[in-house]
């Protein structure tokens, strides 16, 4: 054995941590100041949100429906969690990630510039991706795409050395499936 090497040793609890990435839906009161509240939990206690969709889903009984994805351990997901349930205007917080099968989709426009070969090709991949031209110059496309994050990436990653100039993304839209509702 080499004199000089050196063996780390971690605590059992600090190799199980693993990062896990979370899908929470959140159903609050539509209320000015409530996205501040729960943005303010996130940032106050150093949590990252990865995506952040709000939109009101329930007219009549002033409702809206926040979709969260967010990383960390275990016990730091089932902290944020907790910590939203705790919140004054939220109704109800679900792990969609756990709790039933969901479906997650998100939309992005892609621009992308193109003559020639990277024109043809632009379109190539774009058939490839079922995403479709909704706007078209001499010199440049623009692409819209809905599908699961990772579908919309491997999009973005193949148009950057075909001439990817710009990208606006929706944030993930999420819901359970079958017959239950939130």
């Amino acid at each position: 054995m080499n004199a000089n090497a050196q063996t780390t040793h971690y605590p059992a609890a600090a190799v199980s941590e693993r990062v896990e990435t979370r899908t929470l839906c959140v159903l609050v009161d539509n209320e000015p100041g409530v996205l501040a509240r729960v943005i303010g939990l996130f940032s106050g206690r150093g949590y990252n949100i990865d995506s952040l969709t709000v939109s009101e889903t329930e007219h009549e009984k002033h409702l809206s429906r926040i979709t969260i994805v967010t990383s960390g351990t275990a016990m730091v997901l089932e902290q944020i969690k907790n910590q939203l349930d705790r919140q004054v205007p939220v109704h109800r917080v679900i792990d969609l990630t756990t709790t039933s099968p969901a479906i997650q989709r998100e939309l992005a426009m892609v621009k992308v510039r193109g003559k020639g070969d990277h024109r043809m090709e632009a379109l190539r991949l774009a058939d490839a991706f079922r995403a479709r031209v909704i706007d078209a110059t001499t010199e440049s496309f623009v692409f819209e795409i809905t599908g699961a994050s990772e579908k919309i990436e491997s999009f973005i990653n193949l148009m950057r050395p075909v001439g990817l100039i710009e990208v606006s993304r929706t944030g993930v839209a999420a819901i359970t499936r079958g017959p239950e509702g939130m």
